[in-house]
């Protein structure tokens, strides 16, 4: 799908985010051949220890992919769940009672010296750790019982895409395997995602849109909420344009007060009970004023003021979040440039930031 992004000069802007948010449909495809059995091993001997607890701990967009796992373990698997903070292990020297949990690392390069060091504490507590990286020699593979590939490949633009998407598969794969599943249903996604970023030119116009924008909210519920997060932070960095992600929920617990006329509102609206649950919160939207648009189902998008339709039939609600940030990566970069930045580089920006 590289197609889809054209081939320019070395020094075009965002050339090296391009070519990766357009390899995503070949490393979903490399996730399911090469990373789906040995991701169903480890999960086998996860499940024969029996974990009774689960904590996913993760800086930035690895983050928002271990609150997709979240969603998922709490979800499919009834296993109480919680996001680490790490503060508590590496700044104020805490050591949790954590025999039988189970805790994953989520990280794409795997160096970050807070994550390797909870990780690290976690398993001399009891814990049954688990890395999931990008980088097998990376530290925090090597301080963890049990690692996955994500296997996205060399990730040479500062803002993480595809190791994202991988991430999610990965972590969809593993709660497959936790109950014995086949993963079968993930088999569509590689084609289907090379028909979302095929429609380049449809979010090329949604940018258009928010050329001027000064602040932007997208918002979601469930298994779209990690996604909403994920879409904030791709605009941030790569655009520096405040964008604040809320749980529908939340959303109506006070800060719809400052939506109006000139706050625009992405809405990821997931196909099954989350859309159900955000339809009430896009009708207090649409009164305030807000240009609302909609990625999700067709009916969802026309009554918005603009969208992209996600192809997610057959996809069950908790494989879409796979599906629904690709638009917005290419949203990201498209906005960017049409902001005049350089997505590849965004200011202040490293791959392993030294966080403690």
């Amino acid at each position: 799908m590289t197609a889809a992004f054209p081939a320019g000069a070395s020094e075009r802007p965002g050339r090296i985010l391009a070519a990766e948010v357009a390899e995503q449909p070949d490393v979903l495809r490399r996730v399911l051949t090469d990373g789906a059995g040995p991701i169903r091993r480890t999960a086998e001997a996860i499940a024969a220890r029996h974990p009774r607890f689960a904590l996913l701990t993760a800086r930035g967009t690895s983050d928002h992919a271990a609150l997709y796992g979240k969603y998922l373990l709490e979800i499919r698997h009834g296993l109480p769940c919680g996001l680490a903070s790490m503060s508590t292990v590496t700044v104020y020297g805490a050591r949790p009672r954590l025999t039988d949990v189970l805790v994953i690392g989520v990280s794409q390069w795997g160096g970050s010296p807070d994550l390797v060091s909870t990780v690290w504490a976690a398993r001399n507590a009891g814990a049954i750790t688990l890395a999931l990286t990008n980088d097998p020699d990376s530290a925090l593979a090597g301080v963890a019982e049990f690692h996955i590939d994500v296997r996205a490949g060399q990730e040479r633009a500062l803002p993480a895409t595809k190791s994202y998407i991988a991430s999610l598969l990965s972590l969809y794969l593993l709660s497959e395997g936790l109950r014995g599943g086949d993963g079968a249903a993930a088999l569509a996604l590689p084609d289907i995602a090379e028909r979302i970023l095929a429609r380049r030119d449809e979010v090329r116009a949604l940018a258009n849109r928010y050329r001027f924008a000064e602040r932007m909210v997208v918002v979601s519920r469930g298994y779209g909420y990690p996604t909403a997060r994920e879409a904030a932070l791709k605009l941030m960095e790569t655009c520096y344009l405040p964008a604040l992600p809320y749980s529908g929920a939340d959303l109506l617990h006070g800060p719809l007060a400052m939506i109006d006329h000139l706050t625009p509102v992405i809405a990821v609206v997931p196909d099954g009970r989350a859309r159900d649950a955000l339809r009430p919160v896009l009708v207090r939207i649409r009164g305030r004023g807000a240009d609302l648009a909609v990625v999700g189902p067709e009916p969802e998008v026309n009554r918005a003021a603009a969208g992209f339709v996600l192809p997610t039939e057959g996809i069950p609600e908790d494989l879409q979040p796979v599906l629904e940030i690709l638009p917005l990566h290419v949203l990201a970069y498209e906005l960017a440039l049409i902001r005049g930045q350089d997505p590849d580089v965004p200011r202040t920006m490293a791959k392993t930031p030294q966080t403690r």
